[in-house]
């Protein structure tokens, strides 16, 4: 088992890329098949990749480590 910090994981963005896929492609959709969504989803990805474009991190590490651990430089764990 691997633990990532909480808020600090490249998984962080992958989770922000699904929401974008629900919100734009899938919600409120009207799908009669499973093939409806898979196509609606590989549509929408490839319109992405077509105007693509990096997430930008809008804060320094110095403005989001302080909010992230409370003012603790690092996490405390108990084992």
């Amino acid at each position: 088992m691997h633990y990532t910090p909480t808020s600090g994981s490249w998984l962080n963005m992958v989770e922000i890329f699904f929401g974008i896929i629900t919100r734009q492609a899938i919600r409120r959709g009207t799908f009669t098949s499973v093939k409806d969504p898979i196509n609606a989803i590989e549509t929408f990805i490839d319109g992405w990749n077509d105007r693509c474009e990096p997430f930008v991190w809008t804060k320094t590490a110095d403005q989001i480590i302080p909010r992230a651990t409370g003012g603790q430089r690092t996490s405390i764990t108990r084992h």
